[in-house]
């Protein structure tokens, strides 16, 4: 099987095992809380990018748990445990990029100041913050690791980390488009895009390399 076609599954898998609802749901309620008509776009794009993170932490622990252990070990022996592993994450974070995405859009059609310039800052932002969340998801999960008890505190210990350590992708960008708003100008550091798919692929390899040990 390619990776392509076992990512395909799993995200229909995250569809259909529905855990994808309660991160998406908490997105929308989220963002409708705190934002309305009229806000500042890139205002209103950093605070929907910054809450991409924790979203796609989420979805990437229902990414890689939607699957009955039965079925996971019969795809493994099909596709062995780096393609397997590596589409429930490429999964998890292609439904963060699908949900920010929207986000994106409507943050856009509804706020003041939606530019083309600030539609290419909230995109960048998105994919950042999405990055950034597929890392920590990866590490924080399993096969890395096991047991709610440790994954949830783990998971938000990352992204608090990410958020507000200064330095990180995520915070970088964040607190760019919030800089922008305030001076009419959008943009966003150079250098956070290839930093945070450097921390994605990092968190990645970790998790792949423990699912081949572990064999989980």
């Amino acid at each position: 099987m390619t990776l392509r076609v076992l990512t395909r599954y799993h995200l229909e898998l995250l569809v259909r095992s529905q855990k994808w609802l309660a991160p998406g749901l908490a997105y929308v309620v989220v963002m409708g809380l705190g934002l309305s008509g009229g806000d500042e776009a890139l205002s209103a794009a950093a605070f929907s990018a910054g809450l991409l993170v924790p979203v796609t932490v989420w979805l990437t622990r229902g990414a890689v748990t939607a699957e009955p252990p039965q079925s996971r070990a019969c795809l493994v022996a099909a596709a062995g445990w780096r393609r397997v592993q590596l589409s429930a994450l490429f999964a998890g974070a292609l439904a963060g990029l699908v949900l920010g995405g929207l986000g994106l859009l409507a943050v856009l059609l509804v706020g003041s100041g939606g530019s083309p310039a600030a539609a290419f800052a909230g995109a960048a932002a998105t994919v950042v913050c999405v990055l950034s969340g597929a890392g920590v998801g990866a590490v924080c999960n399993r096969p890395v690791v096991t047991g709610a008890q440790y994954a949830v505190p783990l998971g938000l210990a990352g992204v608090v980390a990410v958020l507000l350590v200064p330095g990180s992708p995520a915070n970088a960008v964040v607190r760019a488009l919030v800089l922008g708003s305030r001076r009419h100008a959008a943009g966003v550091p150079w250098w956070t895009l290839p930093a945070a798919a450097l921390f994605a692929a990092a968190g990645w390899w970790v998790a792949v390399l423990a699912a081949e040990r572990r064999g989980e």
